[in-house]
């Protein structure tokens, strides 16, 4: 699942006309980064959720897309903003998109630039024996958040009590187990449209243990203002590294 609902205050007056995931990077949109990374680790069945000028990302990529040197994409777009007027924030979002996702899914952000994260089958098939509920990939702190998000322990549990935290890069992988009680009241499919967020779900499982984690090494942004955007686009990307 890509999350591209998020309206981009802080992108304005550049989200004014464009929905944020299709803001470019180097020449092609934000969101398709991931798009493609996704489609060269073999996972080529994705779920959008939209709002904010939703209807100009289906548009843009349509049900099926082909990526160039990666083959084809399946897509399913859930429509919170068609349907309920808003975005559904990241939990209300997921739950909403429940009926189109499997046991198992990776989520990440569609405003993140993570150019060489590796979506890997090795990945979910660790994580799926794991019998944990998430896997997050924790980066470094940015500047604008000094204070992280969540701990790490030497185990490699997510912590939500922890004195050094890291930041959640937004990407994950989920059990959908995780967006049904105990961890949330909303109704699978969220017919009622109720917006929730992610953080308190991933606590309540931190707190039973069932959070893993690991850090990500390698360059990351949250694409959040147009200084930032900005700057991506100013830096020369170093030479591809060839997949194995």
């Amino acid at each position: 699942m890509i999350l591209a609902a998020g309206r981009g205050e802080r992108m304005r007056p550049l989200t004014d006309v464009t929905p944020k995931p299709l803001l470019e990077v180097r020449g092609k949109p934000l969101m398709q980064w991931p798009m493609e990374a996704l489609a060269a680790g073999g996972f080529t069945e994705l779920v959008v959720n939209t709002a904010w000028l939703g209807d100009r990302i289906s548009s843009h990529f349509g049900p099926q897309h082909t990526l160039e040197g990666h083959g084809g994409l399946s897509i399913s777009y859930s429509h919170e903003g068609r349907d309920f007027g808003g975005a559904l924030e990241t939990a209300g979002g997921i739950v909403r998109a429940l009926p189109l996702l499997g046991e198992v899914f990776w989520v990440a952000a569609g405003d993140v630039f993570a150019p060489d994260f590796r979506f890997t089958q090795e990945a979910v098939t660790r994580f799926a024996a794991s019998g944990m509920l998430a896997h997050l990939w924790l980066v470094p702190n940015p500047a604008h958040n000094p204070r992280g998000d969540f701990g790490l322990s030497p185990e490699g549990l997510a912590l939500d009590d922890a004195p050094q935290r890291l930041t959640f890069s937004t990407i994950g992988l989920y059990r959908a187990a995780l967006f049904a009680p105990p961890y949330t009241e909303i109704a699978a499919g969220n017919p009622q449209g109720i917006r929730a967020a992610l953080a308190p779900l991933l606590r309540a499982a931190m707190k039973k243990g069932l959070v893993s984690a690991e850090r990500y090494p390698g360059p990351w942004t949250d694409v959040g203002t147009p200084e930032r955007l900005a700057a991506l686009n100013r830096t020369v990307p170093d030479e591809p590294t060839a997949m194995p």
